[in-house]
């Protein structure tokens, strides 16, 4: 899939029949992704969109503040050197505001199909704890499936918590270990004895099981929104 660059509406010639040919091709390709129940990273990407050009428009020195990552020295002195112009130039403002206008109301549309999407897998969820659950919760396992199989997805997790502007963030980094099948003598209590044996450095791990009778695209929604969704289990429980 093509994406949008970062300063998009200020590339090349600001007309707006242009850049609603470019806007809309590109929202096609993601509503493509969202009908075939694929989720990231097109979700992310046009969440990012909107609030590019969102803060742009109400001109807030949001670019190093909000997307330190995404945006290089070049691009936030082009946005800084537009929006000079564009308090210089009524007509160029004028187009530029018809373009994200109409660019924010298309956007927010499909993020609305996106986490709609989101929104359902996540209700169709279960999380449970494996066997006891230790007092140091912010590093264990969890074993996702889905459909009607006895297919199980190991995986190590690490929760760790950050800063960011006077507000407490959880994130979680994953680690993939393994496929097992599920049966009479594999049971997810057999499965976590097995990972005590084998990996010493956590003798007695949180262990969570995530299902659902979903059978939807597991790298591109149901991990990641399980994942989201075992941060917000593990914090309401902290």
């Amino acid at each position: 899939m093509k994406n949008l660059s970062e300063t998009w509406f200020a590339e090349g010639r600001i007309d707006f029949e242009l850049k609603k040919y470019t806007l809309l091709a590109y929202l096609q390709e993601v509503n493509k992704y969202f009908n075939e129940n694929k989720l990231y990273p097109q979700l992310a990407d046009i969440i990012f969109h909107y609030h590019n050009i969102i803060a742009f428009r109400e001109n807030k020195k949001y670019l190093q503040e909000h997307f330190p990552r995404k945006l290089t020295g070049v691009q936030l002195e082009k946005l800084q050197i537009l929006y000079k112009q564009m308090l210089e130039d009524d007509e160029l403002m004028q187009e530029l505001e018809d373009i994200i206008h109409y660019a924010a109301s298309r956007i927010k549309r499909t993020i609305s199909s996106g986490t709609e999407i989101y929104e359902f897998v996540e209700e169709k969820i279960d999380i449970t704890p494996v066997g006891i659950i230790p007092l140091d919760i912010h590093e264990g396992y969890f074993f996702l499936s889905s459909g009607n199989t006895k297919h199980t997805s190991v995986y190590h997790y690490r929760l760790s918590i950050f800063e960011k502007h006077d507000e407490k963030y959880r994130s979680m980094r994953i680690l993939f270990i393994d496929d097992r099948t599920r049966s009479f003598s594999t049971t997810y209590e057999h499965i976590k004895a097995e990972l005590i044996r084998k990996h010493k450095h956590l003798p007695n791990p949180a262990v969570y099981s995530i299902e659902t009778s979903l059978s939807i695209p597991v790298e591109e929604t149901l991990l990641p929104v399980a994942k989201r969704s075992l941060v917000k289990f593990i914090s309401a429980a902290a």
